[in-house]
């Protein structure tokens, strides 16, 4: 469906934004790639690895909506992934956080409708459902921005959607390449937060190809969900460092114990599909008559008991000690494999 297209990626130098160009470059013929993010660095070294003649690169803000309507022109599909998303960097910096999160995200919204864009795909987080922090605070109202986007289309082609999922392994600020450093740097022992915290594993390359499939299946106003395994935080450094002692830290500011990606308050509009899951949207549409359990791929899904939840302390998969030793080494291996050259 991209062959021929025009797609626009805010945030497109980041670590999901290299490699979605990456994937779609070698799946399909696009017309361009717009990488559009404001750190002039990060574009720099991008525009060393990828060589293509369809890529293009704005420097710019999704606070700034003036630069990213000029971005969105003859765009035919965007990916929004521009987000600050350092946890305890946004309890200390709400106002900024709000300004790119919640504001860019309405920027985005506003540009997209102005350019006719056929479809948005948000990137949201597990951290946006049931919010303890500042940062899920404001992905869940930019969630509900893109949901809502699709009660103001009106005769435009334009459907806006969203894809949550939990941490990317691999990607920048995770927790993986956070104790590959203070391995190969000696450390004597691995810092904890809680030995009873649990989180959501995803590859790097499993997000994009959801995100990818998810533009098939899209009408809009859907969360994607992804069933993905479980793992114990001790687990995975038991993978990385089995002789490191660990060290107990506590909590950081707005840090959970658990994740959760379906909230039970929202069981009673989720369906179960067979590799994920959708929240339907909470508010009817003017223009949208919509069955969503039966998406645009013909694939059919069913709803949830009323008490689900989809919470990372009690998935049906945790991966092992042996799983996880082996997705961490692969993980450090594409790592390695995907630096630009200096």
């Amino acid at each position: 469906m991209f062959d021929g297209q025009s797609i626009l990626i805010t945030g497109g130098t980041g670590s999901f934004g290299k490699q979605y160009t990456r994937t779609l470059l070698s799946r399909s013929k696009p017309r361009r790639i717009i990488i559009y993010s404001r750190d002039e660095l990060k574009q720099f070294e991008m525009q060393d690895e990828f060589h293509d003649p369809c890529m293009r690169f704005f420097l710019g803000d999704v606070r700034d909506r003036e630069r990213l309507r000029q971005a969105m022109e003859d765009v035919d599909y965007v990916i929004h992934a521009a987000a600050l998303k350092q946890v305890p960097a946004a309890e200390y910096n709400p106002t900024e956080v709000i300004r790119t999160n919640v504001n860019g995200a309405e920027n985005v919204i506003r540009t997209s409708l102005d350019a006719r864009v056929k479809r948005v795909i948000a990137l949201s987080t597990d951290k946006a459902a049931n919010p303890i922090n500042l940062y899920g605070a404001t992905k869940l109202a930019s969630d509900k921005l893109f949901v809502a986007a699709n009660n103001i289309t009106g005769k435009k082609p334009t459907r806006f959607a969203v894809v949550r999922y939990g941490n990317v392994a691999g990607s920048r600020g995770s927790v993986v390449p956070f104790f590959d450093r203070l391995i190969r740097g000696g450390s004597d022992h691995l810092p904890i937060t809680d030995e009873r915290m649990t989180r959501f594993w995803i590859t790097l390359q499993e997000g994009v190809d959801f995100v990818l499939k998810n533009f098939q299946r899209m009408v809009g106003g859907e969360i994607f969900v992804p069933k993905i395994p479980s793992m114990r935080v001790v687990d995975l450094a038991a993978a990385m460092a089995p002789n490191a002692p660990l060290k107990m830290i506590g909590i950081r500011p707005g840090e959970k114990l658990h994740e959760i990606m379906c909230p039970r308050d929202y069981a009673h509009i989720t369906l179960e599909f067979e590799d994920h899951f959708v929240i339907q949207p909470t508010i009817r549409f003017n223009d949208l008559s919509v069955d969503y359990s039966r998406n645009a791929l013909g694939e059919c899904g069913t709803a949830v008991d009323p008490d689900f939840e989809y919470n990372s302390s009690d998935n049906d998969v945790f991966l092992t000690v042996e799983d996880l030793n082996r997705l961490v080494q692969e993980t450090l291996r594409h790592c390695a494999g995907s630096v630009s050259p200096t």
